[in-house]
């Protein structure tokens, strides 16, 4: 794909952050899937207007775009988005599987708008004893009889 292809896709998640701005739905963020040089998913930040904290344009556009194709792995996409994703939404990239990842947006540049995500990276490399919010391990036996069923499944779906 050329260069000129890729500022073009950029250019529409851009577009949709800006839109989602004026129709009063969220935060400054969009983010475009693409397939084959044609947009195969768009999403917005919806968080506000749905009261879903998942609803990131990224996760909105992995979603659509998963269902739009039939399959939770986007391994021929490109995803484009207004914004270096957040730690939830790399995660949720990682896990589709997408060929890149091109953002406009610096994680710094959302912090100056407001929007702050550096203490989750701060979080996710302390202990678990030591984050904000307490983890407390509880029934894991019990829990664990759970992978073992799932290990001896034939029929499973490796991802």
């Amino acid at each position: 794909m050329s260069e000129k292809q890729h500022m073009r896709f950029m250019r529409e998640a851009i577009e949709l952050s800006h839109r989602n701005i004026r129709d009063g739905k969220g935060g400054p963020f969009g983010t475009v899937v693409v397939r084959d040089n044609v947009v195969i998913a768009r999403g917005t930040n919806l968080v506000t207007s749905t009261n879903d904290p998942t609803a990131h344009a990224e996760i909105v556009a992995i979603r659509e775009a998963c269902h739009t194709l039939g399959t939770f792995r986007l391994d021929d996409c490109i995803i484009y988005t207004s914004c270096e994703p957040c730690p939830m939404c790399l995660g949720a990239i990682y896990w589709a599987r997408p060929k890149a990842i091109y953002y406009a947006n610096t994680r710094d540049d959302a912090a100056s708008a407001g929007f702050d995500d550096r203490f989750l990276y701060e979080e996710l490399p302390r202990p678990l004893a030591d984050r904000r919010i307490p983890m407390i391990q509880l029934m894991r036996d019990e829990a664990l009889t759970a992978f073992r069923a799932w290990e001896k499944l034939e029929t499973k779906v490796r991802y």
